[in-house]
């Protein structure tokens, strides 16, 4: 459960999480979306906003953050500290959390961790039965090596027995990237033939997949086709040339 919750929370977006009492009217905003630490800068923050009509709670907590096999992995850590982990923010107010670092930097490889800020629902009214809606806030934080740190993606492409194609994308740098989206164009051409908006990040020296189905207006062209992939990504766009294997 919190592994899919911390997948789809990758951004930094809000979920709600329904349990028993009354409605919750709080409406919780943060920037920056993303911390970044090094070895010149240990100590970051990010400011907690509450834009609803009453005051909220809001408790912290870091996880480690690796991948395996495509799937995210969370772990407790001690690697970073947060500070307040617990506090109140009133209407309208706002609350700025200090992140610091607990640990040595990686000489070649950027750490990652996720902070978790989970709003506490207050007690249920007496009396009162239904649904109480709290947020949950997902926040990336990376720690830089001591190296210049930059992420590698090696893409292919894969055409599936069902017609499609699997892009896969192995990140051989170590620093994180995030693809924000990726268009595939036919040879010679400027139309995209496949265009796939995602937010996922991947780690360094890890693999990830993106299975695309048959598509009846453009078909997948054959395997040995050389074929153009434009992505998006938080580093900036990238071009490649890929062939379609079997």
């Amino acid at each position: 459960m919190l592994t899919q919750f911390l997948k789809q929370a990758a951004c930094g977006l809000l979920f709600l999480i329904i349990g028993a009492g009354t409605s919750s009217s709080s409406a919780i905003n943060l920037t920056p979306v993303r911390v970044t630490l090094s070895e010149s800068q240990k100590m970051g923050s990010i400011t907690v906003s509450n834009r609803g009509a009453e005051p909220v709670i809001i408790q912290m907590n870091i996880l480690g953050w690796s991948q395996r096999e495509g799937e995210d992995v969370f772990t407790a850590t001690r690697d970073i500290l947060a500070n307040p982990p617990i506090f109140t923010i009133p209407a309208g107010g706002s609350q700025i959390v200090r992140v610091g670092l607990r640990r040595a930097i990686d000489t070649q490889r950027e750490l990652s961790y996720r902070m978790i800020l989970q709003e506490l629902p207050p007690p249920p009214e007496s009396g009162l039965m239904g649904a109480q809606m709290s947020l949950r806030i997902s926040v990336p934080v990376f720690i830089l090596p001591e190296v210049t740190a930059r992420p590698v993606p090696l893409w292919q492409a894969i055409h599936t027995p069902q017609g499609g194609v699997k892009v896969t994308m192995t990140n051989t740098g170590n620093a994180h990237i995030q693809i924000l989206n990726f268009q595939l164009l036919l040879p010679g051409s400027t139309q995209s033939w496949v265009t796939k908006k995602t937010s996922d990040y991947v780690l360094p020296g890890q693999i990830f997949e993106w299975t695309l189905p048959a598509n009846s207006e453009y078909p997948t062209p054959p395997p040995g086709t050389n074929i153009r992939l434009i992505a998006q990504t938080d580093v900036g766009d990238i071009e490649a040339e890929v062939i379609i294997t079997p």
